[in-house]
């Protein structure tokens, strides 16, 4: 499930590039969505056969998707794109009416390894012990479910209250098994405290274990709304290659419902749930201070990223990303520095950076949205200065990738070639550029950039105008579907 926008981690979240895609710790220079990606492929034993991934995320992420899969060699089953955000029920629907779809004929009936695509797991080796076992339960028809061993009393995670089902052999290696008795809600202080200590209670992750035909005969049970609104969107789906697009007028009415809520929360005593115990540093990142709490540290707390330089501080986390950020006298603070905005905030309070998120969406500024350098299906753009009437950027294209056949209303262009080779469509005219060489496209001109060579194109845009927003393109012709 990889849907979620990431608004607490602003800055370096943003709407157009959220946390799951973003490199924040392990996975050797991965994402965090990578990162879910090869776990799930670990799995695989003489017992487990692992298919493709399916993917479920927004429709404004699908190149992303394709190009952090791409990085790690893996192709999907398929990427299936929320029009809009509905919660995890219905995405996890869409999965399992996808699976059950793919396996047809065959008489599978597959399982599900249920997971987010934001979450950091440090110890992978317990992660596919518990997983596996999991599995094990889920194709003998059971719901299954993984707790976090908790660590803290802490109030941002629902909880699960379990009872043995079984003792277990830690001789032959068999875990107890926990059967899930209720669900909690996040509790407050003293009631997170009193569930540490009367131990039975783990944090809820959100990573489910079941057969897709479990998952469908639950939902019916449960939220025959759902599952009736969401087969009416499957139903009406457009496939395009890898991507599969429920109908956009059917999801829509499709009800907004978390998977605990549709689900699992009216199981425990109705349905056979199981729970697996995780305890492998699992943290879902669901602020700076949980980024802080995951990064190596030096003697006084402070943990640090980029070119940074911390003096007289405690307890501090300073993330920089294009320049030197230095600090002095901050004590348990989190400082996060991008191209164009700059976080400061009390590591306590970070979670509600996502107020400052909102008032930028509100103000409708482009802080929210996008980084000052915006990933493309051809490649990226960095917009390296502006004016009234200019816009400089930085290009660069991938090889064998092109950006659209289009047109502007009110902007000219330059474009000079830095690295690599340029072909070029201007007007009527084809021509070819390398290094050092220029052309000017006149507003209006129809015109496309390609790169032709084996290695990555870069080149300089200068635009000139009275109006140079991105909407004003007019496209003819799109490699990439977009309008």
């Amino acid at each position: 499930m990889a849907g979620g926008s990431g608004t607490r981690l602003w800055p370096l979240s943003r709407a157009g590039f959220p946390k799951q895609f973003l490199v924040l710790g392990g996975g050797n220079g991965t994402s965090l969505f990578q990162q879910a990606v090869a776990r799930l492929h670990g799995l695989a034993d003489a017992q487990i056969t692992v298919g493709a991934p399916l993917v479920v995320g927004n429709e404004e992420h699908r190149f992303l998707v394709l190009d952090q899969l791409r990085e790690l060699k893996a192709e999907p089953a398929a990427v299936l794109l929320e029009p809009m955000g509905r919660n995890t029920a219905p995405a996890l629907t869409l999965a399992a009416l996808q699976a059950l779809e793919t396996a047809q004929g065959s008489g599978a009936d597959p399982v599900l390894v249920v997971t987010p695509a934001d979450h950091v797991i440090p110890d992978e080796v317990a992660f596919v012990a518990a997983m596996r076992r999991a599995v094990q339960q889920a194709a003998g028809g059971a719901i299954a479910i993984l707790g976090i061993k908790p660590t803290r009393p802490e109030t941002g995670y629902g909880y699960i209250r379990t009872e043995a089902a079984s003792r277990g052999d830690a001789a032959a290696g068999i875990a107890p098994d926990q059967r899930v008795v209720r669900f909690v809600e996040k509790p407050d202080a003293d009631t997170a405290q009193r569930y540490i200590e009367a131990g039975g209670y783990s944090w809820n992750a959100g990573m489910f274990v079941l057969r897709a035909s479990v998952w469908m005969a639950a939902l019916e049970r449960f939220r025959p709304d759902i599952a009736t609104a969401c087969r009416a969107a499957f139903a009406a789906r457009a496939t395009d290659a890898e991507f599969v697009r429920p109908g956009k007028d059917e999801f829509a009415a499709v009800p907004s419902e978390s998977v605990d809520y549709a689900v699992m929360e009216k199981c425990p005593g109705v349905l056979d749930i199981r729970m697996q115990e995780l305890d492998a540093g699992w943290n879902d990142l669901g602020a700076w201070d949980a980024v802080w709490q995951m990064l190596p540290k030096d003697e006084a707390g402070n943990a640090t990223v980029g070119d940074a330089l911390v003096a007289d501080s405690h307890n501090t986390l300073v993330h920089a990303t294009s320049r030197l950020v230095s600090v002095v006298g901050l004590d348990d603070a989190v400082i996060v520095e991008t191209p164009d905005a700059v976080l400061v905030a009390s590591r306590e309070k970070s979670q509600d950076v996502k107020t400052i998120v909102a008032r930028l969406g509100k103000e409708q500024r482009g802080e929210q949205t996008l980084h000052r350098k915006v990933h493309r299906p051809w490649g990226w753009y960095d917009s390296i200065d502006n004016g009234p009437r200019h816009q400089v950027k930085r290009i660069l294209v991938k090889p064998g990738a092109s950006l659209s056949l289009q047109m502007h209303h009110h902007r000219a262009e330059h474009w000079i070639v830095v690295s690599g080779t340029a072909e070029v469509t201007n007007g009527e005219k084809v021509i070819m550029l390398t290094e050092n060489q220029s052309t000017y496209i006149p507003l209006g001109q129809v015109h496309r950039l390609r790169n032709p060579g084996k290695v990555p194109l870069e080149i300089i845009e200068v635009q000139s105008g009275s109006y140079l927003g991105e909407d004003d393109i007019v496209r003819f012709e799109d490699t990439y579907g977009r309008r």
